[in-house]
Order: C-alpha cells, then sequence, then structure tokens
C-alpha cells in the first residue's frame, strides 16, 4: 500500500513537472523538447524518448533525447513497421518489456539490441487536430518497464496532447498579434486592403494579410502597392 502510494506521489509530481514545463514554452518544438526530456523520469534505469508524428500523410519524429530514439524511429519508418507505427495505426499502447524475446520486429528488435535498448513503449498521442502521433520511451534494461511505468506514460501522453494543443493555440494567437502589428506598420491603405479582403471573404485579419502578402509575391510587386491597387480598384467600382 505505502509503495503503490508513493508511486502515484511520484506521477502526480511528473504531470505537475509536465504541465508546468509545456505551459512555460514558447512554442511547439520547446515544448516537445520539455516533454520527451520529463518522459524518460518515469523510469528510473537509462532511457530514451522521442516522439512521432503523422502529418500531411508523413511519419516523422519531431522531438528526441538523444539521436539514437531518432535512429531507431526511423528504422520503423523504413520497414513500415514497429511499436511506435502500431500505436498510431490502432491507437493503443504497445509494450515489449523484452526485446531478446520479443518476436514481432525482428529485424528492428536487433538493430534496438545492439544499441543498448531492451525495453520500448509507446503510447499514442493526440494533439488537438493537427496531427496523431506516439510517445516513444525506450528503456536500457529489460523489464524496467513495469506496469507503474505504464500508466505514468499513458497519463503523460494523454496530459500532453493536452497541454501541447494550448501552446499551439498561444503560439497561434501571439502569430497572429505581430501579423496585424505589421499591418499596421505598412499604413493606412494597407489596413484598407485587409478590410476588403475581410468583407469579401469572411476571412480573419490575418488570413487577409496572408492573402495580400501571396499577391504581393506572385505579382513581383511590394504589399503596398497591391493594397493600393485593390483599394483603388474597389473604390472605382463603386462610382
Amino acid at each position: 500500500m505505502i509503495d503503490n502510494g508513493l508511486h502515484v506521489v511520484e506521477t502526480v509530481a511528473l504531470l505537475r513537472e509536465l504541465t508546468a514545463r509545456l505551459l512555460a514554452s514558447e512554442d511547439l518544438d520547446a515544448a516537445l523538447d520539455a516533454l520527451v526530456d520529463t518522459t524518460t523520469q518515469a523510469l528510473s534505469g537509462p532511457a530514451w524518448c522521442g516522439v512521432t508524428l503523422l502529418r500531411d500523410g508523413g511519419t516523422r519524429t519531431v522531438a528526441a533525447t538523444e539521436p539514437l530514439v531518432s535512429y531507431l524511429d526511423e528504422g520503423q519508418y523504413r520497414r513500415g513497421d514497429g511499436p511506435c507505427l502500431v500505436a498510431i495505426r490502432e491507437r493503443t499502447t504497445v509494450v515489449s518489456h523484452d526485446l531478446r524475446v520479443d518476436a514481432r520486429w525482428p529485424g528492428w528488435g536487433a538493430t534496438a539490441l545492439a544499441h543498448g535498448v531492451h525495453g520500448v513503449l509507446c503510447a499514442p498521442i493526440e494533439v488537438a487536430s493537427e496531427a496523431a502521433g506516439s510517445l516513444n520511451l525506450y528503456a536500457g534494461a529489460a523489464g524496467a518497464i513495469d506496469a507503474r511505468a505504464q500508466l505514468t506514460v499513458a497519463l503523460v501522453a494523454e496530459h500532453a496532447g493536452l497541454l501541447l494543443s494550448a501552446v499551439i493555440d498561444r503560439s497561434r494567437q501571439a502569430a497572429t498579434a505581430a501579423e496585424l502589428r505589421e499591418a499596421l506598420a505598412y499604413g493606412e491603405v494597407v489596413n484598407q486592403a485587409v478590410g476588403v479582403v475581410l468583407a469579401q471573404r469572411g476571412c480573419s485579419a490575418a488570413e487577409a494579410l496572408e492573402v495580400l502578402r501571396q499577391a504581393a509575391t506572385t505579382l513581383a510587386t511590394p504589399l503596398p502597392e497591391v493594397a493600393r491597387r485593390l483599394v483603388d480598384s474597389v473604390a472605382g467600382s463603386r462610382r
């Protein structure tokens, strides 16, 4: 009972640390780095951690505590199979307590063992509607991933999904504010053009500014000039 109580306290402390570090992160990359670094604490022995995300049809490692993690992940991507890919496809936690006796991924397992990895735990992670992925924890000792570690990592993955969504929202709001400040800096003609695009497309101010930017790039014309032409065009059509 006392042992279980200690495990609960340790898990709560880990989640508290994770929350503090992710909420203090300035962007998604920093938040992901904090996530993998914190997750390694779920094991007492040697451990390495990474995050795999599936976005736009592609799979990639977006954060890793060591180059070894990216190397092992890439081996799974090349083969089209492995614990993290199973976790993503089936939306379930995948565990191997001892890769020496696990026959599910013989080629990849042999590579992992050769690099000192004896166990693996992959928990599915969902980052709002942005991407599905997997939180991958590699253990340096067989049997290190016990029931407590499995529960802790599953809780971390679920909690992290919510926190990462908050980080993304905060980053977008900051980007939008910066874009609007930039638009104001261009002067009244750009502000007027943003208003025109807003009325025509029913989009946000940041999206309207991006439309004007793309037009300026396509026409190889300064943004203020593109804005002036649009405003003049609209004014002329109303006469």
